[in-house]
């Protein structure tokens, strides 16, 4: 059978329905198409360790009984006879937003709290006048008399001061607009920053119930060897980083947690088309170099690891 033939009988058979359908209801689903993502993230992932030479097997997620503290990743992979654990994570999808960078000085206070992870900025010069021409050059429409917008929520709930403000002057300018016009506007203009800077950031939330032995909601250090980042949302296709999470900042209220975020650096797309990769020191394009940081210490006990060996295949 070909690949297509595979599809329609794969759905067929695990979905009761046809590939039209299928399509349809993955279109409608932004969530379903985020396991698919994951899943995908996931398989490039092992294949990609495998052809450097690496052995991998995936972990089961639900364990029978409690679940090993340090083997909290996803897959193992094995070197040098000595295996680890491996998370995999993506970037958030909605990082520029969140940071309301489609606002002039939004953006430029970012670079400035992140210019050791920019490449065009001299550390040895005045960093702010160099970001100030950066945008002046890089995006011209977005200047410090440019209005701030913002969002639906906060433009309702805005109580003007008796004194005119510049975010009092930008919000009656909004008050006439409609959810979905402001929407549209703050995607305009992200549209815009996005064509000349995306912002590379993860995420690390997790529970914190008595079998997980964690003080806070994110990960604990040594719940995971080496974390892996697909940055396919910010890229032009599935490129993976990698750190180990003993050399990535401690969270402040538990210094054996990771934080819950993480700037890992920009992509800034250039005049040819192609995309410039700024990085912290932390993260690394290179496996092998990010492999280098373990030590046989740092491995796990190959008796207590529980492997998915869960194999479906729908195929006739």
């Amino acid at each position: 059978m070909n690949i297509f033939q595979r599809l329609e009988a794969f759905v067929t058979k695990t979905f009761k329905t046809t590939v039209e359908i299928f399509l349809e209801a993955l279109k409608m689903s932004p969530n379903a198409q985020g396991y698919v993502s994951g899943s995908i993230t996931e398989l490039l992932l092992k294949k990609k360790l495998e052809d450097e030479g690496y052995e991998v097997k995936r972990i089961r997620e639900k364990w029978e009984g409690k679940k090993h503290p340090n083997h909290h990743g996803d897959f193992y992979f094995k070197s040098k006879n000595n295996w680890f654990v491996l998370e995999s994570k993506g970037v958030k999808s909605n990082s520029e937003k969140w940071h309301k960078l489609y606002n002039y000085n939004n953006l430029k206070n970012f670079f400035y709290t992140h210019s050791d992870k920019i490449s065009w900025v001299n550390p040895k010069n005045d960093i702010e006048p160099q970001i100030v021409n950066w945008l002046k050059i890089e995006l011209p429409n977005l200047n410090d008399t440019t209005a701030d917008l913002y969002d639906y929520e906060e433009i309702q709930k805005y109580s003007a001061p008796k004194r005119e403000t510049t975010k009092s002057t930008a919000i009656a300018a909004l008050r006439s607009f409609s959810r979905e016009e402001i929407q549209t506007k703050i995607q305009e203009r992200l549209d815009y920053i996005m064509s000349k800077v995306r912002v590379l950031e993860t995420h690390f939330v997790s529970g914190t119930s008595g079998s997980s032995d964690r003080t806070q909601a994110t990960p604990r250090k040594d719940e995971f060897n080496l974390i892996s980042i697909d940055i396919f949302l910010r890229f032009s296709e599935h490129k993976f980083l990698f750190a180990n999470p003993k050399q990535l900042a401690s969270s402040g209220d538990d210094e054996n947690h990771l934080q819950q975020n993480y700037i890992m650096g920009f992509v800034f797309p250039q005049p040819n088309g192609t995309l410039k990769l700024d990085l912290s020191d932390e993260w690394n394009e290179s496996f092998k170099e990010a492999y280098e940081t373990l030590k046989p210490a740092d491995a796990v006990n190959e008796n207590e690891m529980q492997i998915d060996n869960r194999n479906i295949i729908v195929e006739n």
